[in-house]
């Protein structure tokens, strides 16, 4: 029965006859190559040996190492700040915060993301294996490692219930004949205990293990310097066969069936914990195979709100990674890597993501490393937005509620940041966090100076309004956060010398600016980043719109809608390229990873090529610059940034390029995510953290925006449908994407036929009506009265949802011969 439901999942499609899976033919030997399994709560990597099995356990709130102290007063070092940055004395003002707090002896720490322990399985093999595969099945959320020894095909099976909370795994061999096998738990493997350089740490935590082979349990706990404690129990349930203790392990033979149950605790004294897993895993009972059957229903429902087809060929879907990957070398990733990619995306998003629990870290919810890099914080300057940019369009905006949870939990620490920092109200976020703490504690001029954080969050808050229409999210919610973030604002903005607002200091995240001053091209510090107005436009219009909306604030309102009149225009410099830094000292420089001028275009949409087509145009070259001359200053993650930058501007060869060039530079066997390209080929910025280059999850969350980019665009009262379809996806088809303003979409699309069939459904009997642009002129095939012509042109229409709530579009797109000159032109200027 086993080996037949295996069977069956390995072949199993939607109706457009789409595998939902990836399968590779050699098994791990590092942590980040093995197949990720989580709940959003617990994680377990699956590594796929035979002989030598072993399961990595994680769980999302096992930290250490932070150490938390008292803010120093900056506030009133605050005016000497400017007076330095208003003489243009920026060396100075680099280094007078730092200084400041070294010398009120502020050394601060953040916690370090931990791994827990390792599940070790021996397995005997009596033939020389054959027909090895391992897999992890999106759609069900499972990991199955399959051999055949002689004549016998054992497999191995592991998910981690969304239902039960529990790491569940079976063995069996697929004829039903008997399976041995023995059990340990351990210490997740030192080896990975280095520094940032590479060098051996002394792990901090004293490691205890015991063995009930009664009760069939494993136990282990990692006790912390303070006492405290965190640990994991695991039962082992057999059929037939025999149990016992062996060694430091439980040992068992000639079992239909084996089937482990594993849960843990972050913190805890060990026997209460282990007694109160022991009684949940009990309460659980003995069924397997109705465990898998209520995660399945519950991680199903979920991953298949929203779905794609790229018509990729059948052949392709079922090819195993690493031929995947060898293709990719060779030239673009076809249709079929970035279905999977499309899906893996999702997936790891839902599986470290869930409500009631912490949000995904730079990691998500899985790390082998005890010093992890950036210790796998959460980074609210790029990684955590774009781990989340997916969640909304997506349809999965349950996945952003834990974002939301923390960040309010961290309201007191980012009330401090702003007071001690700039003597404000409202919040200042830190640059980076862990769960103990929202204090700014790195001493870097670029955390130090930083103070967009909270505005681009308020962005997340204010969109799961817009894609979801919950009032009572938006009053109770959006508008407090974004309250916080207009205070702050208020007292921090002061006036230049032509009147309008000034960011002194100011920071474009992690970028230098050249120039003439002292230090140019070294320097974080700085005045008027373009971003910091971007971002502070957006949280001020969005706050009033919400306000006007619900009746509120009356008297506050008509004070920040003046603010953000009076922020300075946006500017471009003489290459034509949007301006970084919008003073004259600060001159641009391409050579960086960071796009974070451009959020107006995105993740932003104050920019589009209707509403501002000069600014449109200088957004293009800037990205284009920076692709050409600082290709090996980027990362996986600056290239999926890049990718959903080219998807907004309605350039989708250009995006597909960039997302290519992530593909083969910074992917992994598995399809995780690296942050940079760790085989020297050129094609990123070279970096090293401990033994490689550091496995990062934010690109492959950005992977899958940029694909929803490139189907489908959205702002209040504007749909785009196939903006930026690459001329590589001829034909294809999605299903529940949605839109800001609460309309579900589904698009199927054949180019060479030049037709465009799409359905919007509204989900709110509010929407009223959308402007909808397709890829080119159209013409109706089905006339409908909601579908109108618009005064834009012939590839515009006005849709009106009054008296129906699904409108179906099905159109025949004219021009073809105009578009292909158009898509020339434009790789005449691409890299």
């Amino acid at each position: 029965m086993a080996g037949e439901e295996t069977r069956q999942n390995e072949t199993r499609s939607d109706g457009a006859g789409r595998p939902r899976r990836m399968s590779l033919r050699r098994p791990a030997v590092r942590w980040q190559d093995a197949l990720p399994c989580g709940n959003g709560t617990l994680g377990a990597m699956v590594y796929g040996s035979i002989v030598g099995e072993t399961v990595m356990l994680n769980h999302e709130a096992i930290w250490d190492g932070g150490i938390t102290l008292e803010l120093p007063n900056l506030a009133e070092h605050l005016d000497e700040l400017r007076s330095m940055l208003l003489e243009g004395r920026y060396a100075e003002a680099e280094a007078l915060y730092a200084g400041k707090c070294r010398e009120a002896g502020y050394v601060a720490r953040t916690g370090y993301f931990q791994p827990a322990f390792d599940l070790k399985i021996a397995q005997p093999l009596h033939a020389p294996f054959r027909h090895y595969r391992r897999s992890l099945d999106f759609e069900r959320g499972v990991a199955t490692v399959r051999w055949n020894d002689g004549d016998r095909t054992f497999i191995r099976e592991l998910f981690v219930s969304r239902a039960d909370d529990v790491v569940a795994l079976r063995l069996k061999e697929e004829s039903g004949t008997a399976v041995s096998a023995e059990f340990a738990l351990a210490p997740h493997d030192l080896n990975d205990a280095v520094s940032q350089s590479g060098k051996p740490l002394d792990v901090p935590f004293r490691y205890t293990s015991e063995i009930d082979d009664a009760e069939a349990e494993l136990r282990i706990v990692g006790t912390r310097p303070d006492g405290s404690a965190f640990g994991a129990l695991a039962v082992v349930r057999t059929l037939g066969g025999t149990l016992r203790r062996r060694g430091n392990a439980l040992a068992v033979e000639d079992a239909a069936e084996i089937v482990v149950l594993i849960d843990l605790f972050p913190k805890g004294e060990c026997r209460e914990e282990w007694s109160r897993l022991r009684s949940r895993l009990r309460a659980i009972g003995p069924d397997y195979d109705a465990l898998l059957e209520r995660h399945v229903r519950s991680h199903r429902k979920l991953f298949l709100r929203s779905r794609i087809s790229l018509a990729a060929e059948r052949d392709r879907r079922e090819a195993d990674n690493e031929y995947l990957l060898l293709d990719a070398y060779g030239g673009g990733a076809d249709q079929a890597l970035y279905e999977k990619l499309f899906d893996y995306g999702k997936y790891l998003l839902m599986a470290s993501s869930r409500p009631g629990g912490l949000p995904a870290n730079l990691q998500g919810v899985w790390n082998g490393d005890y010093a992890p890099a950036w210790s796998s914080a959460f980074f609210a300057n790029e990684n955590i937005q774009m781990n989340y940019w997916q969640a909304l369009p997506g349809n999965m905006a349950e996945t952003l509620l834990p974002l939301f949870d923390f960040l309010e939990s961290l309201l007191p620490d980012m009330r401090e940041n702003a007071a001690k920092f700039y003597g404000c109200r409202g919040i200042l976020a830190p640059l980076f966090a862990s769960p103990d703490s929202g204090l700014k504690k790195n001493l870097q001029p670029h955390v130090l100076y930083w103070t967009a954080g909270a505005g681009w969050l308020a962005q997340h808050f204010y969109d799961y309004y817009l894609y979801t229409g919950d009032l009572e999210f938006l009053r109770n919610r959006a508008v407090p956060f974004m309250k916080e973030c207009a205070l702050f604002y208020e007292d921090f903005l002061i006036r230049g010398p032509d009147g309008r607002y000034m960011f002194a200091p100011s920071n474009s995240p992690e970028n230098r600016a050249n120039g003439s001053f002292e230090g140019a091209g070294e320097l974080s510090v700085c005045l008027n980043a373009t971003m910091d107005y971007a971002v502070a436009k957006e949280v001020l219009t969005h706050l009033c719109r919400a306000c006007r909306l619900l009746g509120i604030e009356g008297d506050a309102v008509p004070r920040w809608e003046a603010m953000a009149a009076e922020m300075p225009p946006y500017e471009v410099n003489e290459d034509g390229a949007l301006r970084e830094w919008m003073h004259p000292d600060f001159l641009d420089n391409y050579r960086h990873r960071h796009l974070s001028h451009l959020y107006p275009l995105f993740p932003g949409y104050e920019i589009t090529e209707e509403s501002s087509p000069q600014l449109f145009a200088a957004c293009r070259e800037a990205v284009r610059r920076r692709l050409v001359i600082g290709l090996k200053d980027q990362t996986g993650w600056s290239l999926a940034h890049m990718a959903n930058l080219y998807a907004r501007m309605g350039m989708g060869d250009e995006a597909l390029e960039c997302l290519n060039l992530l593909v083969r530079s910074c992917l992994g066997d598995n399809l995780f995510t690296y942050h940079n390209d760790w085989r020297k080929q050129g094609m990123t910025m070279d970096m090293v953290w401990g033994k490689s280059a550091p496995f990062q999850i934010d690109a492959n969350m950005g992977i899958v925006s940029a694909i929803l980019e490139m189907l489908v665009f959205s702002s209040p009262g504007w749909i785009k449908l196939l903006p930026a379809l690459p001329a590589a996806w001829p034909k294809g088809e999605a299903d529940g994407l949605l839109c800001r303003g609460g309309v579900e979409v589904s698009v199927k699309w054949d180019m060479p036929s030049g037709l465009v069939e799409a359905v919007l459904t509204a989900r709110s009997p509010k929407t009223d009506a959308v402007t909808v642009k397709l890829p080119a002129p159209f013409e109706l095939l089905e006339p409908s009265d909601h579908v109108r012509p618009s005064s834009l042109g012939p590839a515009y229409a006005s849709v009106s949802f009054a008296s129906a709530g699904e409108v179906r579009i099905r159109a025949r797109l004219h021009e073809r011969e105009a578009r292909d000159e158009a898509r020339a032109a434009r790789e005449e200027i691409s890299c």
